[in-house]
């Protein structure tokens, strides 16, 4: 898509007033979700015009009624995603716990569309799925007794944590297989052959790197993140230098 500011029309004045060529009526919720399966199935060079109109029955021109161009289509289908780990997540009120099972979910949706997932984790939307998670995850860190300042600081390290393992592992998945495959036996075929008097630690912990490395590290670095971030509340409740815990904020929605 080429940039058409002048195009975008509000709203409620979107609909179209007669079905496609395939008989369905365009919508944004539409438009994204048909862009992620095409770039689920076919990779970045599907997130065309022509590719979405052909997939949608729609005239190419149509699409402009509802994005500016392709960078505020990938806008909306970054914060599709974000909305759609929001629904599937259900808070306990136990801040750890909570923060990790939303940390592997973001995960876990961006591997579903790793395709879209290396396009668009690195983007700010300022969409309303992004800014509910802002709030939820803040909300999350206040009411546990964190001070705002430190809040931010683990907000903003959690979710460029979560964000940043989803995009390197959404790469490594949207490489061919064989590829995936080629790599995995470097570890095998070479780290695990490399003679003790020479690299002793590699040949130590060979046996574990050709297990270990074949998963993902997430998993991992958010418990050391979370941990750390445990510790230090600890430490800001035994020096009773924390305000009263904040109220949670509004979770989201189901």
């Amino acid at each position: 898509m080429t940039s058409t500011n002048d195009r975008v029309v509000p709203p409620a004045a979107r609909r179209r007033r007669r079905p496609t060529k395939t008989g369905v009526v365009l919508s944004e919720e539409l438009i994204v979700e048909t862009a992620l399966r095409l770039l689920k199935e076919h990779g970045a060079d599907a997130l065309t015009v022509r590719r979405l109109g052909l997939a949608l029955g729609a005239d190419p021109s149509a699409l402009y009624r509802y994005f500016r161009d392709t960078d505020d289509l990938l806008l909306a289908i970054a914060d599709e995603l974000i909305g759609r780990t929001l629904r599937a997540w259900h808070p306990t009120g136990e801040w750890r716990a909570d923060l990790r099972e939303l940390g592997l979910r973001v995960h876990a949706g961006s591997l579903a569309h790793p395709q879209a997932a290396v396009l668009s984790s690195y983007r700010v939307t300022g969409r309303a799925h992004e800014i509910q998670a802002v709030e939820t995850i803040l909300g999350v860190l206040r009411g546990a007794g964190f001070p705002d300042p430190e809040a931010v600081r683990i907000y903003h390290a959690f979710v460029d944590q979560a964000l940043a393992f989803a995009a390197l592992d959404a790469a490594s998945l949207a490489l061919p297989p064989a590829t995936r495959e080629a790599e995995a036996v470097v570890w095998r075929a070479t780290y695990a052959r490399l003679p003790a008097d020479s690299h002793p630690n590699i040949a130590a912990t060979a046996r574990h790197l050709v297990h270990d490395m074949r998963r993902s590290a997430y998993p991992t670095a958010l418990d050391l993140l979370l941990g750390a971030a445990a510790a230090q509340l600890a430490e800001i409740t035994a020096d009773g230098s924390a305000a009263e815990p904040a109220p949670n904020g509004p979770g989201p929605s189901h």
